[in-house]
Parts: C-alpha cells; structure tokens; sequence
C-alpha cells in the first residue's frame, strides 16, 4: 500500500528549516503507513549461551590489553545526559498537583491522593534528611521565608513540593537528572555528572593523565551543564586527572514527523507539521560524530558513590580487555583477507573464530560455497563495529534483555530487545521473553574503527526496519510519534556483538527518588 502524503510548499520549507529532506519525511509517513515489524525471538541468552562468564577468561592478559590501550589515550566515555528527572519526581509531582487544585477550589481543603501518592508523599517527607539534595531545598525555602523542618513537622508539605519542585526552586520536575544531586560526601555532595567524571578517572584516563568525556544534553539545559561542568572542575583536582570533556544537543535533523491516527500528518493549531524527538536513538549521529575509537557507554543514572567504584571499574577494564583482544584478533584477519593471500585453511580458521567467538553463524550451505564466496562472506561479517555489552540477572527489571533472534533471511544474531519490539499477541514469543534469565543494564564498550584505523560510518549498520512507533498527545489531541531505532537495540543490529556476564552490584539506577534511599545511594557512614 502506497501512502500518498500532500505536503505544501509552507510544509516543504518547514521540513528543510528543521534540518530534514523531503525524502526521509517521505520514508518516516511511509513507516506509518506500513507499520513497524515485530523481531522473532528463537530464544533467551543463558550463560554458555549468548552469554560469556569474565571469570573464565584470563584476566591478565585482558587487563594487559586495556591497559595499553588506556594509555595510548584511545578511550572515550560517552553519556546520555538529556533524560529528565520527571518521572523520578511522578508521585511527588502528582501530589503537589492535587493540593494546589484543592488550594484553589477551597482553601482549607484536603488534597484528594491515591493511597499510592499518599505513601510516597509520606515517605518522603519522613525520609527528606537523607538525600543528598536536602540541604539546597532547605536553603531555596529560608530564602523564601519557609522553616523546612517546621513545615515538615506539621504535614504543610504544598510550599515542600512547590520549592523541591518548581522553578522559583530546585526546578526538579524540569531538570535532567544529571543535575539532580545523587550522593553526599563530607565535604560535597555530587550529581551523576560528577560521579561520571571520578568514575571515569580509574579507568580511561590516558598516559598524560587526561580523561575524555561526552555527554549529551538537552538544548535547553546545555547552559546549567556548562556551568556545573566549570563548578566542579576545581572539586575535581584530587583524581590527578585532567578531564577533557565534551557534550552535544540531540540534533532537529534528528526529530520524525508525528501523524494522527489515520497516519496523515499532524497538524497544530497554527496548521505547521508538528516534529518530535526521536528517542534515544537519535544519539547513533551524536555517537558517530565523535568519531572515536573505543567507547564506553553508560547511562546518566547508573552511578554508585565511592566506596562502590572498584568494582564497577574492574569490570569496565576487563570488558574493554576482552573487546581488544576480539578486536585485535579481527583486525589481523581482515588485513590478511584485504591482502589476497589467504588459504582454505585460514578460511577455516577464520570461520571458527566467527562462530566460536563472534556467534557468527555460517549458512547452512557454507560448505557448498566457492572459496570467493566464503572469503567475500567472512570480510563482510568480521568488518563491522564491535561491541561487548555487561548483562546482569534479571530479577524483575523492566526494560530490554539478550536474546537470540532470527533474522528475516532465516539466520540468528545476539541482539538487546525491548518488550515493544516483540508481538504482544503471540503467545509463544510473550513466553520467551518472559523467560529472560538476564536485563539489559545499558554498560557497554564499543570498538567503532576498522582494521585501517578509520572510523566506521555507524548509520550503515543500523536496521531502520526497528524504530518505534508510540502514542501521545499535543493541544490536547493525539498523535502517532516515531522513535528511531534505538540506540542499543536497532541502531547497533548489524553490529557484531558478545555478551558477558557482570554482577548487579555495578548496577545502581535511579529510576524513582526512593532509589537514592537504597544502601547503594546511601553513603556507609550515613552523612
């Protein structure tokens, strides 16, 4: 079926002024009109499985291969940064919402909250010494005339919430959470773009000591990044490091055309084409702008305070050991492949490797193929970006896992899905990805050149076919939007991948502002 989409000349310049061509216009509407379609899972990653154990590996000469490459200052960090501290304020925002409507419409009246809401609320105001952004709310109140502790007291939470909140205050319902404080220490207390950086100065730091960093933000909140990146470079001086750090905005060319549900394209009231993000797999162009060589990948949120760094970091160094020495491996047999000189049985040799190591299955007929065939074959297969990807044992996390999933042309690849991606109506596909054994904690180190040192254009090895199609609203009224493939799903499918085991306790998200009560957040002396 051919959608038909008629785009006026107001709409043609609107689309160019936003940085898009008329032919991806074209090709988002289309997606629309067709659908995207759903993966096939064949089956779970198990350890053994999909699913490398660290612990098997030789952990010298692994962390050999890290540290040479530290040195020679071939390592980056790059964070997504631009995610908003909205939900982790859900309820509490909520809860302010009903008491200022019960404000309005009687003064003395009681706000009308959920149980859930109630509880929340609750705890939080029992709870509020403990975080680490406890001290700030105290003072934006004195400023404004308000004893925090004596409200607190008395159950008068509204002026709590508004100064925690809103933007004659914190502002956290706005903020990303990278400008959230997490952790309290004796002398400071950090937000995750801090701990980002301490984190970043045990292991990618170079042999002059400098460490690079990326992070991406949201335009609107690039200025207070700025500035909280000039704050804390002085509290920073005691890692011995010099931080070279970079950050970029989601680009509009990156936004999709949003279309109502009879997947024309939608209009606001001033009848322009409304565009919206695309999802956190618009960064594959931040990604591949930085044109790096081997990147670690870790969301803003998942930070943990000092005393559990150690062995987050050693996982990080044995992750990138082992994508060295895979990539180092690769790299010899391209550039035999690229020289001509190889023998059937390097071929072999070559092929074992892609199976074994790479979980490059070969097709069923390889053995009827010519020896051109088989060598054209292995170049295409080994000659990709390289990824190794923590997973951590899944005990209920919501959000995407390993699996083995079977490609259109009948093959199988090591891929991370998302529930959204897999067919709600059919049953055996629901069955395995319930069946999980592992989650997808987004850590993950990424080799992003090939055998000649040049960087790979990472669009190329995106499936386009994977983007997301979600409901929302504008003016009231709703709307189909596009994300693009995701940045670790889709826009890294034609990657080649290994899976390796890390334990949970280098997991530490914050999901909710009750996740920075946990032990994790919490620091062991209790400051």
């Amino acid at each position: 079926m051919k959608a038909i989409h008629v785009l006026s000349e107001q709409d043609r310049d609107q689309i160019a002024a936003h940085g898009l061509s008329l032919e991806e216009v074209e090709r988002q509407l289309t997606l629309f009109q067709q659908g995207t379609p759903f993966l096939t899972l064949k089956k779970p990653c198990t350890l053994g499985d999909g699913i490398r154990d660290l612990n098997g590996t030789d952990e010298a000469h692994l962390l050999q291969c890290f540290e040479q490459a530290a040195a020679s200052g071939r390592l980056l960090k790059f964070v997504p940064a631009s995610g908003a501290a909205t939900r982790m304020f859900k309820s509490l925002f909520a809860a302010y919402t009903a008491s200022s409507s019960a404000a309005a419409s009687q003064p003395n009246g009681t706000a009308p909250l959920s149980p859930s809401e109630a509880r929340d609320l609750q705890r939080f105001l029992q709870e509020l010494p403990r975080f680490a952004f406890y001290e700030d709310l105290r003072s934006v109140m004195n400023a404004q005339g308000y004893d925090l502790e004596h409200l607190r007291t008395i159950g008068q939470y509204q002026p709590i919430l508004a100064s925690l909140l809103l933007p004659h205050g914190l502002n956290y319902a706005k903020l990303p959470k990278a400008l959230v404080k997490f952790h309290r220490y004796p002398n400071r207390c950090r937000t995750p773009i801090e701990e980002h950086l301490v984190e970043a100065a045990a292991y990618i730091q170079d042999a002059h000591h400098t460490a690079r960093v990326h992070f991406t933000v949201s335009p609107e909140h690039q200025s207070a990044v700025s500035h909280l990146l000039d704050e804390i470079q002085p509290h920073l001086q005691w890692t011995g490091v010099r931080y070279h750090v970079t950050c970029s905005i989601q680009k509009p060319s990156t936004d999709t055309i949003a279309v109502d549900m009879d997947n024309r394209p939608f209009r606001d009231r001033m009848g322009r084409l409304v565009f919206r993000p695309g999802g956190h797999g618009a960064l594959l162009e931040n990604l591949n702008d930085l044109r790096g060589d081997i990147v670690f990948i870790k969301n803003i949120d998942n930070v943990a305070p000092d005393h559990l760094k150690s062995e987050t970091c050693r996982y990080k160094r044995l992750m990138a050991g082992l994508l060295l020495d895979l990539q180092a491996r690769v790299f010899t047999y391209l550039r035999q492949l690229a020289a001509g000189d190889s023998t059937p049985a390097l071929i072999e040799d070559i092929a074992r490797f892609a199976q074994t190591e790479l979980s490059l299955p070969l097709p069923q007929d390889w053995h009827s193929w010519s020896f051109a065939e088989r060598h054209q074959l292995l170049f295409r297969q080994l000659n990709r970006p390289l990824r190794v990807c923590g997973m951590v044992k899944n005990t209920g996390d919501p959000g995407g896992g390993p699996f083995w999933v079977e490609q259109p042309d009948g093959s199988i690849s090591l891929q991370i899905v998302e529930s959204t991606q897999v067919n709600p109506h059919d049953p055996s596909q629901q069955d395995i990805l319930r069946t999980a054994a592992y989650f997808n904690p987004v850590d993950m180190v990424c080799g992003v050149r090939d055998y000649r040192g040049e960087p790979f254009n990472l669009h190329q090895f995106c499936d386009p076919a994977t983007a997301f199609i979600t409901y929302k609203s504008h003016e009231g009224r709703e709307l189909k939007a596009l994300e693009h493939p995701g940045l670790w799903n889709g826009s890294m499918a034609n990657w080649n991948t290994v899976f390796v085991e890390i334990p949970r306790s280098t997991f530490h998200p914050v999901k909710t502002v009750f996740d920075l009560l946990l032990p994790a957040h919490q620091s062991p002396n209790g400051l």
